[in-house]
């Protein structure tokens, strides 16, 4: 990075703080992970200069030839994955995905059943201050209060009482089995569209360590970051017979060129996921996971819905005397990176919360194993029970370092 030293030093430390943090913190938030050098170096290749706007062999540009290749090999690899029909591979988000199939289905007005934000749902599946509950009427379903589960009777209950256009299946922070079968069946009751947000399971799909909705829903939305460990960005997956309708709406419908930068680097994550060791890593992930929970209950703390089937687990700190704010502030300063939660039936605003929510995507990707799950436990434990002694926080950031030194990331990357 000599040049860009030489000039914008200020992005330049930016950028080598970034290098930094990520190298000597333990980074426990779900939806992240850490990409490969392959996927790095694509992203910021010479695809940035590229407009593209169309599809393969359809472009209102010249000189396309290498950007459709990039986009095929995408297109191609995303079914072999999956094993769908029809991808597109261009939207910029899981959220502008999900707004693309929002706007080929729905009038404004018309009504969406998506799990409610407060209960482990996204912004995008109907929250009263996204676009998906301004444009359209919105209505939840939540888990059950007694086992933190979602409740299928109740989300029929309610599918027949309000008959949305469209179901929404999907989670940023409920940590168990999906049954996409059963929301498939509510769907067909109603006469509703399916949508399946995979956006958090995706690569446990991949590896079959959780069941595919291909054979339930009538779209499928990920983004390519998480569990796929790819670039952020976001995909549709469809029936061929819905194809055209999904193209057209997200080129010219509500995107303009393509990020060919940024499709590249999917192609190349994609065909990473297709590898044997890809889906050892998802193994790992989900056992990691599990360690991790087990061990945090063992020290007292709250599992909600008593543990978790991926890759993430939300904790409850209603009984430890301290927010998820205050929580995610403290061990930020331990070097332990997670992010505030609201926890189902929180009392407090989402800006505060009662929870926080941990993933293993990253750790893993670290190559840490079991034991340093029960050693991350425990240190979360110790910064939470003592979150203003500050010779425990430092004793914890001093071990923290070593455990980041013992299990290095980006060492080749050169500042």
């Amino acid at each position: 990075m000599q040049v860009l030293k030489k000039s914008d030093p200020e992005v330049y430390e930016a950028v080598t703080k970034e290098i930094e943090r990520e190298r000597n913190n333990i980074v426990l938030i779900a939806s992240e992970n850490y990409a490969s050098r392959s996927v790095l170096e694509t992203q910021g290749s010479i695809f940035s200069n590229k407009y593209a706007e169309g599809y393969p062999d359809k472009r209102y540009y010249g000189g396309c030839d290498y950007a459709d290749s990039v986009e095929s090999l995408a297109i191609n690899r995303a079914k072999e994955l999956f094993g769908v029909e029809h991808v597109n591979v261009q939207p910029h988000s899981g959220t502008q995905a999900n707004m693309a199939v929002y706007f080929a289905l729905l009038k404004p007005g018309d009504k969406i059943l998506g799990m409610g934000l407060s209960n482990g749902g996204h912004l995008s599946h109907g929250a009263p201050f996204n676009f998906s509950g301004i444009f359209y009427k919105p209505y939840v379903y939540g888990v059950s209060k007694k086992t933190g589960l979602i409740d299928y009777d109740n989300v029929r209950k309610i599918a027949k009482k309000r008959k949305p256009k469209i179901i929404v299946a999907g989670a940023s922070s409920y940590s168990r089995t999906i049954d996409f079968k059963a929301f498939s069946e509510i769907a067909k009751e109603v006469k509703a569209f399916f949508l399946a947000d995979i956006a958090h399971i995706a690569g446990l799909i991949v590896a079959g360590l959780h069941p595919s909705p291909v054979p339930y829903a009538d779209f499928i939305t990920s983004t390519t970051h998480k569990t796929l460990r790819g670039p952020r960005g976001g995909m549709i997956m469809c029936g061929a017979k819905y194809a055209r309708m999904i193209d057209k709406m997200i080129f010219p419908g509500i995107q303009g060129g393509p990020l060919i930068h940024v499709i590249a680097a999917k192609a190349v994550a994609f065909k990473e996921a297709l590898s044997e060791k890809f889906n050892s890593y998802q193994i790992r992930v989900v056992k990691n996971a599990k360690e991790m929970a087990d061990a945090l209950t063992q020290k007292g703390f709250r599992v909600v819905s008593g543990g978790t089937d991926t890759h993430l687990m939300l904790i409850d700190l209603t009984d430890k005397s301290i927010t998820g704010r205050d929580a995610q502030a403290v061990l930020d300063r331990a070097g332990i990176t997670v992010n505030k939660n609201s926890i189902p039936y929180d009392d407090k605003p989402a800006t505060v919360t009662s929870g926080i929510r941990l993933g293993t995507p990253i750790v893993t990707t670290r190559n840490m194993r079991e034991p340093e799950m029960v050693l991350i436990a425990d240190l979360i434990s110790q910064v939470l029970n003592n979150p203003n002694d500050s010779v425990v926080i430092g004793r914890v950031r001093e071990k923290v370092r070593s455990l980041c030194d013992k299990f290095p990331v980006y060492e080749d990357i050169e500042t």
